[in-house]
């Protein structure tokens, strides 16, 4: 227990040394040599023990975690920090615990750790430090008695408050997506890379520069943390569906001929359409060769990977097409238009989420019913997508908004509004314009409202994004379950 003197978390339980590695030989060259000789040095100061005992003592290095607690309207902890683990007996490891910087000591069971984390019995009424029920439960608790083995990323937290909970709705997806994000995205230049043409390698990987959170790429990864044995497959797996995902991108801009891509501009405007549709075909064919080649994907494996890939590309081909004939037919009802999003939006949310279930090993149950949360949630994150163009501001969206309506786009909202017998005459006067004036566009929008359209679309959203947590209430309650769940409220949080 912390002394009652300390300036930051006085009177906190936590684990048996906190030490700050210092700009000294020994300390300040190797992280992890360095941290260990820090522990020795404060060992020393904090409990008493002997130099020789710590000489003797061999440290275990389980990993690195970012995070940042406020004990205070002064003091805000933010900080890297790594975890040390040793074997010492209880009967011959001696101390004499420093008042200055110790008020108490104890010896605790496995069990009483898991008490102190979670409250349980006499620890009910202790304040446990933030930082130790963070390290437990990400770095110990499944393990325990044995150790794991080292992780080489960094698991980022973010802020939390003294209970080790976020305090940012959506940070434990954020920081998800931050611990893989630099992996899979090796993995997709990597792969990328096989591409020797200067010219087209540049306008293969012209798009990654824009950035991007990459979800699609660490989603299976997050479904197979969930739901089974995630391994380094499931990166290469991510990878795959982002090149292809990306590869749809290229084409869908010639298309349509968009000249913005994630900021900058579409491959086909930065090269040529030629050189555009020859980068796009060439990372559909790398999509499918890393994953016949990644020695992380068992045989048996590949042809559900390959078969369920070539049929969310055809699927995506599909609902571009029907979302083309959308724009010359004024019979659109809402049945064709979630049939055009499971295929063009839902149906690679549906792929990540049942291949990555399928590449951990999960059962055929299993994999079907995250199929089913990933359709729904890819058409949940459809709808709220046409929800925010409507109701989000132009600087947030970094497009104007309410393009939707200004271009025609029948979206649910729209089709809602054109079948209601509401009358909506400048919705009516505006739609499909290709331009209109702020003044008319917020009053569109406002009948749209009053109309009940918007409130529609918003219910179906939300049937959809009810629908995915009922597929999820059959996992395991786990942090990665927990992802998930933040994950699939991503978009409300977005709109809130």
């Amino acid at each position: 227990k912390r002394s009652d003197d300390k300036i930051t978390f006085p009177s906190v339980w936590a684990n048996t040394c906190c030490s700050h590695p210092l700009d000294i030989p020994g300390e300040n060259e190797d992280a992890v040599s360095g941290v260990m000789n820090a522990a020795r040095r404060k060992l020393h100061q904090e409990l008493g023990v002997s130099r020789k005992q710590l000489d003797e003592i061999d440290f275990e290095h389980l990993g690195t975690f970012q995070y940042e607690c406020r004990w205070d309207r002064n003091w805000v902890e933010k900080e890297i920090d790594h975890v040390l683990v040793a074997t010492v007996s209880e009967g011959e490891f001696q101390y004499e615990p420093n008042p200055n910087e110790i008020s108490e000591a104890r010896w605790i069971d496995l069990t009483e750790v898991g008490n102190m984390v979670y409250g349980g019995g006499i620890w009910e009424d202790e304040l446990v430090a933030p930082w130790f029920k963070l390290l437990y439960i990400e770095f110990l608790s499944e393990y325990l008695p044995e150790f794991p083995h080292p992780r080489e990323d960094i698991v980022h937290f973010g802020e939390v408050g003294m209970d080790g909970k976020s305090v940012v709705p959506g940070q434990n997806l954020m920081n998800a997506l931050g611990s893989h994000r630099d992996i899979v995205e090796g993995v997709i230049m990597a792969s990328l890379g096989k591409m020797k043409q200067e010219r087209l390698h540049g306008a293969m990987t012209h798009l990654f520069a824009g950035g991007g959170k990459r979800l699609r790429a660490i989603l299976p990864r997050l479904v197979g943390e969930a739901v089974g044995e995630a391994h380094e497959g499931h990166y290469t797996l991510g990878a795959s569906i982002e090149i292809i995902h990306n590869f749809t991108l290229v084409h869908d801009d010639i298309m349509d001929q968009d000249p913005i891509r994630r900021g900058l501009d579409a491959v086909h405007v930065a090269y040529d359409d030629a050189t555009a549709i020859n980068a796009g075909d060439a990372m559909l064919a790398v999509g499918f060769e890393i994953l016949a080649e990644s020695p992380h994907i068992e045989p048996e494996n590949l042809a559900f990977l390959v078969g369920s890939i070539g049929e969310m590309v055809r699927k995506v081909a599909e609902g571009q097409m029907v979302d083309i004939e959308f724009e010359n037919r004024d019979d659109v009802n809402e049945d064709d238009y979630i049939e055009m999003i499971a295929g063009k939006t839902s149906a690679m949310f549906e792929t990540c989420a049942m291949t990555g279930a399928k590449l951990a090993g999960a059962d055929e149950d299993a994999v079907l019913n995250m199929a089913n949360w990933g359709l729904n949630l890819g058409l949940c994150f459809q709808l709220m997508d046409d929800l925010i163009d409507i109701t989000g501001d132009t600087k947030t969206l970094g497009k104007p908004a309410g393009s939707d309506v200004v271009q025609g786009k029948r979206t649910l909202i729209a089709i809602h509004a054109l079948e209601c017998d509401s009358a909506l005459p400048m919705f009516s006067k505006v739609f499909g314009t290709g331009e209109c004036n702020d003044e008319d566009l917020a009053e569109a929008v406002s009948e749209l409202e009053s109309s009940g359209s918007i409130d529609y679309a918003k219910q179906r959203a939300m049937n959809y994004h009810s629908l995915a947590h009922s597929c999820l209430n059959a996992l395991d309650d786990s942090p990665a379950l927990s992802i998930l769940r933040e994950l699939t409220d991503f978009q409300l949080t977005r709109i809130n």
